[in-house]
């Protein structure tokens, strides 16, 4: 990331990084591993469907989005420095143009993917549907704000930084590490329907994290993507 130049070019004195592969596994891994229980505790307890809604998504990102946080801090220089978690108004330009890129080009695809499934519809398009149908609107909001600011957050710091840093680390080079990640982020939402799109969102936004070396980029072409959709959520 430009942020390691940037503390070098200070006479910062840098730790060199002991994350790695394993712990961007570990985020995955440690997502499903809090998914599965936390619905299922919240079903036995009798909590509502909101509630259950809200704790599915946002519980698991402990391990999504803070485990890149966690080992980053105590295995290296922080995420700023090691994951270029930062934000310059150059990012936001980049950010902007990418996610209208993908907006249009998911866009296009999905038009061409209806023809075969026409009921394609995304989870979280299922979700906000069942939470329209009883929850209060206060509830609709918070899940609206998960899937438009939340996480493009978290799945960024997940995909395009700890993933994509882990593997360049390791010395591959920086195509098969957009094809990689690109791949991964695609299977890891659990929509084959939808794969073609995500194939080319998630294309688009490792090649930012590329152009942009860091993640400030991604992250607002990732929220740009998806506060649409949110919006569709929120207004039904």
């Amino acid at each position: 990331p430009a942020t390691v130049d940037l503390a070098l070019a200070q006479r910062r004195v840098l730790r060199a990084p002991r994350w790695g592969i394993v712990d961007f596994l570990i985020s995955l891994l440690g997502f499903v591993l809090l998914s599965i229980p936390i619905v299922l505790l919240a079903e036995a307890v009798g909590l509502p469907l909101g509630a259950t809604v809200l704790l599915g998504t946002i519980v698991p990102w402990v391990a999504l989005g803070g485990w890149p946080l966690i080992t980053t801090w105590f295995q290296g220089n922080g995420p700023r420095i090691d994951l270029g978690l930062r934000l310059t108004w150059r990012d936001l330009g980049w950010g902007l143009l990418g996610g209208i890129a993908a907006l249009m080009a998911g866009g296009t695809i999905a038009v061409g993917l209806q023809a075969l499934f026409p009921d394609l519809n995304s989870a979280a398009a299922e979700v906000g549907e069942e939470l329209q149908a009883g929850s209060p609107l206060g509830v609709l909001a918070l899940f609206a704000l998960c899937v438009g600011i939340g996480a493009p957050i978290v799945e960024e710091l997940a995909f395009r930084g700890l993933g994509y840093n882990a593997l360049r680390k390791r010395g591959l080079s920086t195509g098969w590490v957009i094809v990689i990640t690109t791949v991964a982020f695609s299977l890891f939402h659990l929509e084959p329907t939808r794969i073609p799109i995500l194939l080319a969102s998630g294309a688009i936004l490792g090649i930012l994290r590329w152009r942009t070396r860091g993640l400030g980029a991604p992250i607002v072409a990732h929220a740009v993507n998806n506060l649409p959709g949110a919006a569709f959520l929120l207004l039904g």
